[in-house]
């Protein structure tokens, strides 16, 4: 094996917030594994909307986005075993948790709030060498390409714990609406909901585009929300009373105020998509509970739900929509994210 640098290239964040720049720096420190981590030589990462927090600076982030990350394990800190050299394996949004509370008991350390993640608290994938927690990569299996593999890390895994969220309260058969179907979380979505849970799903999005893709993919019915009346249409499709649950993936304000229009009575609201964060649900106590609505939340699935989103992928249940570029590319890819002008998933690959 190569000897491991002390330098390397990386993407690095300048100035976050409305003047952001993201260079492409070539002296970026090549970190060493601690006790229980791993370093790993980056293949490719896939670049997600969430990596638009990173650079406006909506929040706490380190210098380095991504969280999509493929590669091999090149060397290992203390007290983990060697026969990881040469593994591949993913890096996800969860990083680390603390594995004692009550999510981490419970096999949810998604929920963990202790947690440690990608690009937030530690530096993220856009860079050679990434450092890792050993409990908390994914092993990619052999019969996945990489440049598929990384947007299953978070856009798949985000997903397959959403669509997860619908039950007990939604059989298969019944209603599910995604709202944002046709965007690069929504698209896997479909395929989760409708192909792996049986579902019926209403895909709301806009364009032709969007359209021919979703249903594609196995959605029942599509509803473009350029031209139509979203609420009339969605009601006229479930015998006037609305979907069994509403997924919303969008991240925009106007997502979250159609969407208790959408769900029936007794149905179940998903929250994925993320507005600004001083932005509030438009339901009002008496509301959910004349209505018997059910709220739930999932930013990203738990590790059972990574490896059966990859056995779905092998059996050909559920293929993310991609495009790869060159690690060139990834400045003006994220610019582009931030302006919504990108459609599926984006994955550049690591030099």
């Amino acid at each position: 094996m190569s000897e491991i640098p002390s330098r390397q290239t990386a993407c690095w964040i300048v100035n976050p917030g409305k003047d952001w720049k993201l260079d492409i720096r070539h002296d970026v420190e090549v970190k060493r594994p601690g006790p229980g981590e791993v370093l790993v030589r980056m293949e490719c990462t896939g670049l997600c909307h969430s990596d638009c927090r990173n650079v406006l600076g909506m929040g706490e982030y380190t210098e380095i986005p991504g969280h999509e990350g493929v590669g091999k394990v090149v060397t290992v800190g203390l007290n983990v075993n060697e026969d990881l050299i040469g593994k591949r394996v993913g890096i996800k949004w969860l990083w680390t948790a603390c594995r004692n509370c009550s999510s981490c008991s419970q096999g949810r350390a998604n929920n963990c709030s202790k947690q440690g993640n990608t690009g937030r608290t530690c530096w993220g994938t856009l860079q050679q060498y990434a450092v890792a927690d050993a409990a908390f990569v994914t092993h990619i299996p052999d019969g996945i390409a990489s440049e598929v593999a990384a947007p299953l890390l978070c856009a798949g895994l985000s997903l397959a714990g959403a669509v997860s969220l619908v039950a007990p309260e939604v059989q298969p058969g019944q209603w599910v609406a995604i709202i944002g179907a046709g965007g690069g979380l929504g698209h896997i979505g479909v395929q989760i909901a409708a192909r792996a849970k049986g579902y019926k799903v209403i895909a709301v999005d806009g364009g032709d585009d969007k359209k021919e893709l979703c249903l594609r993919l196995g959605a029942s019915e599509f509803v473009d929300y350029k031209k139509d009346n979203v609420v009339e249409k969605v009601k006229s499709m479930t015998d006037g009373e609305g979907a069994h649950a509403v997924i919303i993936v969008a991240g925009s304000e106007r997502a979250y105020e159609q969407a208790p229009d959408l769900v029936r009575n007794c149905g179940v609201l998903v929250c994925v998509g993320l507005p600004r964060g001083d932005y509030h649900l438009p339901l009002s106590p008496i509301q959910i509970a004349n209505r018997g609505l059910v709220i739930k939340g999932s930013s990203t699935g738990t590790e059972a739900q990574m490896s059966e989103l990859l056995q779905w992928n092998m059996d050909g249940l559920v293929e993310p929509r991609i495009e790869v570029h060159e690690f060139g590319e990834a400045p003006a890819i994220i610019d582009k994210l931030t302006k919504d002008e990108v459609t599926g998933r984006m994955v550049v690959t690591i030099p």
